[in-house]
C-alpha cells in the first residue's frame, strides 16, 4: 500500500508553525527570533559605526585638550602605560584620549597589544573617577570601542569588572557618561545569555527602568533612548535560558511608556523589542497583554509608516499565534479592522505579514473563521491568490487552506462563492513543491466536505469548468513523488466513475490506497 506518510513529512515544517496543528514552538520562536535580531543588529551596528566616528557633547567639552601637541598617534605603549599609571588625573585623561583616538581611528587597533599590556583593568578603574567625569567618559568609550571589537575582548572587558562599574554609571548626572556606559553594557548583554543575567544581577536593567520613569522623557535626546531600547532588546534576545517571567514582567512598564514616545525611530525600536517577548512562551506573551501593551500595538498598525507598521504587525502576529484565547485579544482590540489596509499595504512584506497573521487566526476554530469572513477578508485574500507577491501568495494559501481544514461547511461554502478554486487551481503550476501540496490539501477537503452536504456532482463540474480536472491530472506526472501521489488520491476518489461512495477504500493491497481523513476533514495524514 502506497503511503501518504512521505508528503505530511514534506509540509510538517510549515504545519508546525501552526497552533494546535503539533508545532515545534522551540524552532518556530528560534527562527523568527533570529530574523528579528538580524534585521536589528546590522542596522544598530551602522548606528554604532556613526557613533564612534562622530563627537559627542563631552567630546567637544574637553576639545582643547586634542589640540596640542599632547595627543599625537605616535606615542608608543611604553609612553601610553606610564601616562595612564600617573596620580595626575589630567595626565591620565590625555593618555585615554590618545587611546580612544587611536582605537577609533587607526585601520588596525591596537586592541590585542593594550590587553596583553595589561590595560584593561586599569581602564576599568577610571569608571570610577567620580571627580573627573572627563576621564569616566573617556574610558568608558574605549572600553566600548575595545568590547565591540570581537567576542573575546567582551570577555576581557567583563572579566576586569567592567559591568559593575558601567551599572554605577547610568546614574551618572552627565547623560554623556550614562549613554556611553548604556551603549557599553548593550554590546555585553548582546554576546549571550550569561552576559545578560550578569548585566540584570548587578542590577542594570532596573537602572535603566529607572531612568525611563523619569516624569519626562524629552529630557533626554533621541540617541539616548534609542540605546535605552537596544539594550531592553539584547536583554530579551536569548531563549536559552528565556527571561525569568518576574523580570519580563519588571520590564514591561518601561517598553510600554516607550511605546507611547512621539518619536517613529524609537517606537520601531520597541515595537522590535516586544517582537522578542511575543514570539517567547505564551506565558510570556500573557505577561504583555496584562501589561497593556497590545491596544497601542494595534493603534500602531495604522500608523502609516513601514519601519513602524513592520514590527508591530509582528507582534501582534506573535500574539494571535499564541493561545485561542490571546488570538482573541487580538480580535477584541479591533486589528481586523486594520486588515484590509495591511493586506492591500504598498509594501509587500506588510502583505506577506498580514497574510501570515491571518493563517494563524484561520488555524483557529471556526468562530475566528467567521471573524476574517465577517471583517471582509476572504475575497481580499482570494485576490492576493491571483495577483499578489509570490511570498504573500504562500501566505495566503496557508491562510486558506487552514480556514479549510477547520471551517463549517456553510464557511467553505461561501469560501467557493468567492472564487477560490480558480486562484488555487492556477497556482499548481509553481515550482514549490511544498505549496502545491498543500494546495493538494485544501481541494480535498473542499470536495471532501462537499461529499458530505451532498454537492459532489455540482462542485465536480465546477471543477471542470475551470480546467481542474486536467490540471490535477498533470500532476501525475510531477518530479515530487508526494506531489504525484495527493493528485492521484483526488482523481481516483472523486473523478473516477468506478469509485465507491463510501469515503474509504480499505484495501492492504501494493497497489491501492488508503483514503484517510480525520474525524473533522482536517488536513490529509498523505
Amino acid at each position: 500500500m502506497l503511503s501518504r506518510m512521505s508528503a505530511h513529512s514534506n509540509i510538517a515544517d510549515r504545519i508546525a508553525n501552526f497552533k494546535n496543528n503539533g508545532k515545534d514552538s522551540t524552532e518556530m520562536r528560534r527562527r523568527r527570533s533570529k530574523v528579528v535580531v538580524d534585521l536589528r543588529k546590522a542596522r544598530k551596528d551602522d548606528q554604532i559605526l556613526k557613533r564612534r566616528n562622530g563627537c559627542s557633547h563631552m567630546e567637544e567639552s574637553i576639545c582643547a585638550l586634542q589640540d596640542g601637541d599632547l595627543i599625537e598617534e605616535h606615542w608608543c605603549l611604553e609612553e601610553i602605560e606610564a601616562q595612564i599609571k600617573s596620580l595626575n588625573p589630567y595626565i591620565q585623561l590625555q593618555a585615554m584620549q590618545v587611546v580612544r583616538k587611536v582605537l577609533s581611528v587607526a585601520s588596525d587597533p591596537p586592541v590585542y597589544s593594550m590587553v596583553t599590556a595589561g590595560f584593561i583593568p586599569r581602564f576599568v578603574g577610571f569608571l570610577e573617577q567620580s571627580k573627573c567625569p572627563s576621564l569616566q567618559f573617556e574610558a568608558a568609550w574605549v572600553l566600548t570601542n575595545i568590547a565591540s571589537s570581537s567576542s573575546f575582548y567582551t570577555d576581557v572587558v567583563v572579566g576586569a569588572g567592567a559591568i559593575p562599574a558601567f551599572v554605577s554609571l547610568l546614574t551618572s548626572p552627565h547623560l554623556d557618561i550614562s549613554e556611553q556606559a548604556i551603549s557599553a553594557l548593550s554590546k555585553i548583554a548582546g554576546e549571550g545569555s550569561s552576559y545578560r543575567d550578569l548585566v540584570i544581577k548587578h542590577g542594570g536593567l532596573q537602572s535603566l527602568l529607572t531612568l525611563l520613569a523619569a516624569p519626562d522623557l524629552s529630557v533626554f535626546t533621541t540617541d539616548y533612548l534609542l540605546n535605552i531600547v537596544w539594550t531592553l532588546t539584547n536583554l530579551c534576545r536569548y531563549k536559552d535560558p528565556v527571561l525569568p517571567l518576574i523580570t519580563v514582567e519588571h520590564l514591561l512598564p518601561g517598553l510600554s511608556c516607550l511605546l507611547h514616545f512621539d518619536n517613529k525611530e524609537i517606537l520601531a525600536d520597541t515595537c522590535w523589542t516586544v517582537c522578542l517577548l511575543t514570539d517567547g512562551s505564551n506565558k510570556t506573551t500573557e505577561l504583555v497583554l496584562q501589561a497593556g501593551l497590545l491596544p497601542r500595538l494595534v493603534e500602531l498598525l495604522a500608523c502609516g509608516d513601514f519601519d513602524v507598521v513592520a514590527p508591530s504587525l509582528r507582534a501582534v502576529g506573535n500574539i494571535m499565534a499564541g493561545t485561542d484565547k490571546q488570538a482573541q485579544c487580538v480580535l477584541n482590540a479591533g486589528a481586523l479592522a486594520i486588515f484590509p489596509e495591511l493586506l492591500c499595504h504598498p509594501k509587500p512584506h506588510i502583505q506577506k505579514e498580514a497574510a501570515w497573521t491571518l493563517s494563524n487566526l484561520t488555524a483557529c476554530k471556526d468562530s475566528h473563521i467567521q471573524e476574517v469572513i465577517n471583517a471582509g477578508l476572504v475575497p481580499i485574500l482570494v485576490e492576493i491568490l491571483s495577483k499578489g507577491d509570490f511570498k504573500t501568495q504562500k501566505e495566503a494559501t496557508w491562510a486558506i487552506a487552514n480556514y479549510v481544514s477547520g471551517g463549517t461547511v456553510e464557511q467553505l461554502s461561501y469560501l467557493v462563492k468567492c472564487n477560490v478554486l480558480g486562484p488555487l487551481l492556477n497556482l499548481l503550476s509553481v515550482k514549490d513543491s511544498k505549496m502545491v501540496l498543500v494546495i493538494l490539501d485544501a481541494l480535498y477537503n473542499i470536495l471532501h466536505m462537499a461529499h458530505k452536504a451532498g454537492e459532489t456532482k455540482r462542485l465536480c463540474l465546477l471543477f471542470e469548468e475551470l480546467d481542474g480536472v486536467a490540471k490535477i491530472e498533470s500532476l501525475q506526472f510531477h518530479d515530487n513523488e508526494a506531489v504525484f501521489r495527493s493528485a492521484v488520491i483526488i482523481i481516483d476518489r472523486f473523478f473516477t466513475e468506478e469509485v465507491e461512495e463510501d469515503m474509504l477504500v480499505p484495501n492492504n493491497s501494493a497497489n491501492c490506497y488508503d483514503f484517510r481523513t480525520s474525524e473533522e476533514g482536517n488536513l490529509l495524514d498523505f
